[in-house]
């Protein structure tokens, strides 16, 4: 039987993805790929593969599953409520699903997108280059009850369950911009009005963006009429005509008319995809210099995560402080009794 995870139960939103298909720009196509990226290399990193690895993207709520053989499994992303068979599993580690089992994740704790990796990744179809599914252009399907996902071969079955310290980016925060070639459209007076209102996630939004509420006058651009349908990737803010900031995520489209004030940079986008209605957001603007100066290849940052990856359980076999652990608790008097009650 082909090892695969059985969906016996599914959110609204659940796809599968991957780190998406960059180059296609010039037809039309944007990147697409997981609303997450950080989530995506975590879970690889947690079982030991590589990053583009294809993985189940829950938004907002997960599902219950059932694995065809032992499968080992990751969960990052958004934190959500996850059992086997009434037992809790922690998140932010990787864990097996055993014949018979039922693996269920339930809503959102904080943030938007919970991510289930297993070891193998999943094994759909590769369209254009990547197996993710990006509704926009109609490439690929939701996942709902009933079907079965194929897993590739698992590339290291006797890898012990391990676990992963990540920052909180699951309840909004501040993220940094640097300017654009529409930046000098807006004033002054509104760019900094931008770094210093405080804005929170509109309900509107899906995985081609958000929108950010705040109290006060509508952001505006001068020369309105003469900005041009330009390029437009994902962690550009464009002001739509209510005034209101919309940052593009990964099935945004691959052009736009709105004036853009800035572009969020990459490695803080995921707290804009997994800020949840109502999650609070501040903008700080960067010069390039201190952009480029922050600047690291994402193939680095991802394995500096996976070597951030430790054991859930600790083998004391693997322990070099192990003295330095409190193994036994409490004090005694040294005393025992033979089989007649005396003390020895």
């Amino acid at each position: 039987m082909t090892r695969a995870i059985k969906v016996l139960r599914a959110g609204p939103q659940m796809t599968v993805q991957d780190l998406g298909r960059p180059g296609f720009l010039s037809v039309g196509l944007s990147r697409g790929g997981a609303a997450d990226r950080l989530a995506i290399a975590e879970g690889a990193a947690l079982l030991g593969q590589p990053f583009d690895c294809a993985a189940l993207e829950m938004a907002g709520s997960g599902g219950e599953f059932e694995g065809t053989e032992p499968i080992r499994f990751a969960l990052t992303g958004a934190p959500m409520r996850a059992r086997i068979d009434g037992r809790d599993l922690m998140w932010n580690a990787s864990h097996t699903l055993e014949p018979g089992e039922r693996l269920g994740i339930g809503p959102a704790l904080s943030g938007s997108y919970g991510y289930l990796s297993v070891a193998g990744g999943f094994d759909t179809p590769v369209i254009m280059g990547s197996r993710a599914a990006h509704l926009m252009a109609r490439i690929g399907t939701r996942i709902g009850q009933g079907d079965a996902l194929p897993i590739g071969p698992d590339p290291d079955p006797a890898r012990g369950a391990k676990t992963l310290d990540v920052e909180d980016r699951f309840k909004g925060g501040t993220v940094r911009v640097v300017p654009g070639a529409q930046t000098g459209l807006f004033s002054v007076e509104d760019r900094a009005r931008l770094a210093e209102t405080d804005f929170t996630r509109s309900p509107r939004g899906n995985r081609q963006g958000v929108r950010f509420d705040f109290d006060g006058p509508p952001f505006g651009a001068d020369g309105l009429r003469m900005v041009l349908s330009e390029m437009i990737v994902p962690g550009d803010i464009q002001m739509t005509g209510e005034g209101a900031p919309f940052v593009l995520l990964p099935e945004c489209q691959t052009t736009g008319g709105y004036p853009r004030i800035g572009s969020v940079l990459p490695q803080d986008l995921p707290i804009v995809a997994q800020a949840a209605p109502g999650a609070p957001l501040r903008f700080s603007f960067l010069s390039l210099d201190e952009a480029r100066a922050l600047y690291e290849d994402e193939t680095t940052s991802f394995r500096a995560i996976a070597a951030q990856v430790r054991p859930l359980v600790r083998d004391p076999r693997e322990m070099a402080d192990l003295l330095s652990f409190e193994l036994i608790s409490g004090v005694t008097a040294g005393q025992c009794h033979d089989e007649e009650g005396d003390t020895r």
